[in-house]
C-alpha cells in the first residue's frame, strides 16, 4: 500500500493535492443508494433470505466499490475526463457504508414498525389505547386507516404521504441532530485516537487495499493480481458453496457455521456452560487477522470466564434467571471504558475547549473535519436539540439526559473498538442494555414522571434506538474521517459528505420500506414477523402491566453492572501498572457483548497469528494480510453479493439458504 495504516498515525506523506467532495461523487453515491434500496427491498425486506445491510462495512458498499475499481480502467480509456479519481471512489465508498446501513434490520426496519404497535396492536386486553393519548401526533401517526394498510397492504401500494409528511419530518430532525452530536464528539477525540495514540482502523485496509494503484490506469489493480489474496478469496466461496448447496440438497456434506462444544456437556453443572459454539465465519477470521494477539487471546478467555461464572453458578445451586448478566455486565464495562477514554485524552479535549472557546492561535485545527468551535456548539446544540426533542414530546428532561448519556457512552466505546479494534460486527456492544437498565436500575415508579406515563410511552416508542444500532455507525463516522486523512481527502468534505449520506440514507430507506410495506403489508412480511414489532409489543405490554403493579429496581442486575464497570477499571489499571499485562479490557466489553459469536473466530485468529509471528515472524504476517483480506471479500461476494443477487431476481427456488451477517 502507499498508505500504511497500521501505525503510522498521521505522518504518511500524500504528495497528490487535496481533493473536496465533487459533483459527479455526490451524484454517484445518491444513484448507487437508490439501486442499492431495491437490492436491499427484495432480499431483506420482501423475502428475507440475505441481510447485506449488517456487514461491516455493508455488502451493497463493497460491491459498488468493487464495481467502480473494475469499471474505471474502462472509462478512462473512453474518456480520462469521465474516469474516477481514486479518493472519489473512496467517498463513494464511505457515502454508502452509512446510507445502505440505514435500510437494515437495526434503523429504518425497526423504527417504521416500531413506532405504529400501540395503535395497530391495540386491543381491549391490552389496553394499548390508554397510552395513545401520550404519543403525540407529529411523532407517530394517528390516522387508523393508515396504519391499518402498512400492515395489511393498500390495493394499490399507495403511500399515504399526508399522514407520514409531518412525523417523517420530525424524525430527520432527531437523527440529525443526534448523528451531529455524535459527529462532534468523535471530531474531539480524533487527535488523541489517530495522532497520539495511533490507533490502526483495521477495517480500512479492505477499501485501500483494492483501490491501491488504481490511479496508475492498469485494467487490474495490484490487490486483485495478488494469489494469496486469491486463494482466502477461493476458500470462502468453497466455504459457501458447501452450505448453499447443502440447504438444496442435505446429502452434500457442507462445512456448516460452527461448531457446537455445549452439546458436549449435557448433564448439570457442566451444562450450564452452554452457549459454546466455535464459529468460523470467513468475514470474522479474515478481519480478526488483523487484530493485535493480545485482543484475540483476550476475547475468548473473557469469554470462557464468563461461562465459567455460569457454571460455577450452577455448582452452587444457584438458580437466578439469567445469571451471570453477560449484558448487563458489558453496559458496566462500557461505561467504565467511557470514562477511561474520556480521561485519557484530557488534554486534547481541554485543547479543544479553550480553542472553540477563547481562540487560543497555540491549538490549530484547520486541517481537522471541522473547526474546534464548531464541533464545540455542534455537540452542544445537537444534544440540546435531542434532548429538547424527546422533552416536547414527553419525557421527562432527567429522564433523557440519562437514557442519552447511555446512548453516546456505548456510542463512543464501540467507535473506539471499531478504531483499535475493527472487529467486523455492527452488534458489537451491549444491545437493549441501555433501555433496560434505565428500568432495573430505577424502577418503573420512579419512571412514572408526574403521575403521568408520559415518560415511559416515549421511551417505549425510543426503544429501537437501544435495540437496534443507529449509535454503531460512529464507526463509520471515525472510520470516514481516517481515510479522508490518509488519502488526501478535504477533512470538511467528509464531515458535509457523512450529513449527506444520513439525510439520503434516510429518507431512502424510509421510502423502500413504506413502499413494500403498503405494497405487501408489513404483518404478512416474514422480515417482520417478531422482529420489529414484537419487541414493541413486548414494551407496551410491560408498560400495561405496571398500571397494575410497579416493578422495582432489580439488585443482580445493578449488581452485575457494577461488576462489570469495577472489573473494566481493574483492567486497565493493570494494564497501567504492567506494561505486558496480557488481558485487554476492550476485549472484556467485547465479550460481554457478543462473546457467543466472536470468540471462537479469535480462538482461531490468535492460535494462526501465534503460529505465524513464531515460524515468520513480521515479515510472514504481513505477506498473508491480503490472503485474509481476501477471506473475507470472498464471503461477501459469494454470500452477499452473488447468492444475494440469485436470490432477489431469481426466485423463491432460490431461496432456501439464508445468510446473516450480523
Amino acid at each position: 500500500m502507499a498508505i500504511e495504516l497500521a501505525g503510522t498515525g498521521d505522518d504518511t506523506k500524500v504528495q497528490q493535492p487535496m481533493m473536496g467532495l465533487t459533483f459527479r461523487a455526490m451524484v454517484l453515491s445518491v444513484v448507487f443508494c437508490i439501486i442499492a434500496s431495491y437490492w436491499i427491498e427484495w432480499s431483506e425486506v420482501v423475502t428475507f433470505f440475505c441481510q447485506v445491510t449488517e456487514a461491516v462495512p455493508a455488502v451493497p458498499a463493497v460491491a459498488f466499490l468493487i464495481l467502480m475499481v473494475i469499471a474505471n480502467p474502462f472509462v478512462k480509456r473512453i474518456s480520462r475526463a469521465l474516469a474516477l479519481d481514486r479518493r472519489e471512489v473512496l467517498m463513494v465508498y464511505v457515502f454508502l457504508t452509512v446510507a445502505t446501513s440505514m435500510a437494515g434490520c437495526g434503523i429504518a426496519r425497526f423504527f417504521i414498525n416500531t413506532i405504529p404497535v400501540p395503535f395497530y396492536f391495540d386491543t381491549p386486553e391490552n389496553n394499548f389505547a390508554e397510552y395513545h393519548r401520550y404519543i403525540p401526533e407529529w411523532m407517530v401517526p394517528h390516522d387508523p386507516e393508515a396504519i391499518r394498510l402498512l400492515y395489511e397492504a393498500s390495493e394499490n401500494g399507495a403511500i399515504p404521504w399526508g399522514a407520514w409528511a409531518v412525523p417523517l419530518a420530525a424524525w430527520g430532525v432527531f437523527f440529525l441532530a443526534l448523528w451531529v452530536t455524535m459527529m462532534a464528539m468523535l471530531v474531539i477525540m480524533r487527535r488523541q485516537w489517530s495522532e497520539k495514540e495511533k490507533l490502526t482502523y483495521p477495517l480500512l485496509y479492505l477499501p485501500v487495499e483494492i483501490t491501491e494503484g488504481m490511479d496508475r490506469g492498469n485494467l487490474v489493480v495490484d490487490f486483485f493480481k495478488n494469489p494469496v489474496m486469491w486463494v482466502g478469496f477461493i476458500i470462502s466461496c468453497i466455504y459457501n458453496a458447501t452450505n448453499i448447496i447443502n440447504a438444496y440438497n442435505p446429502a452434500f456434506k457442507s462445512l456448516g457455521k460452527y461448531y457446537d462444544i455445549g452439546a458436549l456437556f449435557t448433564e448439570r453443572p457442566w451444562s450450564a456452560i452452554r452457549p459454546l459454539q466455535i464459529h468460523y465465519r470467513p468475514e470474522m477470521i479474515g478481519f480478526g487477522y488483523l487484530v493485535s494477539t493480545e485482543v484475540a487471546l483476550s476475547v475468548w478467555i473473557f469469554y470462557l470466564m464468563l461461562r465459567g461464572q455460569a457454571v460455577s453458578a450452577s455448582v452452587a445451586g444457584m438458580d437466578v434467571a439469567g445469571f451471570p448478566f453477560v449484558q448487563e455486565q458489558g453496559l458496566g464495562a462500557y461505561i467504565g471504558l467511557f470514562f477511561f477514554i474520556v480521561w485519557v485524552a484530557r488534554s486534547p479535549i481541554g485543547d479543544v475547549f479553550r480553542k472553540a472557546f477563547s481562540g487560543d492561535p497555540a491549538v490549530q485545527d484547520d486541517d481537522e473535519p471541522m473547526s474546534y468551535r464548531t464541533a464545540v456548539i455542534l455537540l452542544i446544540v445537537g444534544l440540546a436539540v435531542v434532548l429538547a426533542w424527546v422533552n416536547y414530546a414527553g419525557m421527562a428532561l432527567w429522564v433523557a439526559m440519562v437514557y442519552f448519556g447511555l446512548i453516546l457512552a456505548v456510542g463512543l466505546v464501540y467507535a473506539r473498538i471499531r478504531a483499535e479494534v475493527g472487529v467486523p460486527l455492527i452488534w458489537m456492544f451491549p444491545y437493549y442494555q441501555h433501555y433496560k437498565a434505565m428500568k432495573y436500575v430505577f424502577g418503573s415508579q420512579r419512571l412514572f414522571v408526574g403521575n403521568s406515563w408520559s415518560t415511559l410511552s416515549i421511551m417505549s416508542t425510543l426503544v429501537f434506538l437501544s435495540r437496534g444500532y443507529f449509535p454503531s455507525l460512529m464507526g463509520y463516522q471515525t472510520e470516514g474521517f481516517r481515510l479522508a486523512r490518509e488519502t488526501n481527502i478535504k477533512p470538511r468534505s467528509m464531515s458535509w459528505l457523512l450529513v449527506a449520506a444520513l439525510l439520503v440514507g434516510f429518507y431512502v430507506a424510509i421510502w423502500l420500506h413504506l413502499r413494500a410495506y403498503y405494497m405487501y403489508g408489513a404483518g404478512g412480511l416474514t422480515a417482520l414477523a417478531g422482529w420489529g414489532s414484537g419487541i414493541a409489543i413486548r414494551e407496551y405490554e410491560q408498560l400495561a402491566s405496571y398500571a397494575l403493579a410497579h416493578a422495582a429496581p432489580d439488585a443482580w442486575r445493578i449488581g452485575a453492572t457494577g461488576a462489570g464497570l469495577v472489573f473494566s477499571v481493574i483492567l486497565v489499571a493493570l494494564r497501567m501498572v504492567f506494561l505486558r499485562f496480557p488481558l485487554h479490557p476492550l476485549a472484556f466489553g467485547m465479550a460481554t457483548s457478543y462473546g457467543s459469536l466472536i470468540w471462537g473466530s479469535f480462538f482461531i485468529v490468535w492460535m494462526v497469528k501465534s503460529i505465524v509471528f513464531k515460524l515468520g515472524g513480521m515479515s510472514a504476517y504481513r505477506r498473508l494480510i491480503p490472503g485474509f483480506l481476501g477471506l473475507a471479500l470472498g464471503h461477501y461476494f459469494s454470500a452477499g453479493m452473488v447468492y444475494g443477487l440469485v436470490g432477489t431476481f431469481g426466485g423463491e427456488r432460490f431461496r432456501k439458504y439464508y445468510v446473516y451477517f450480523g
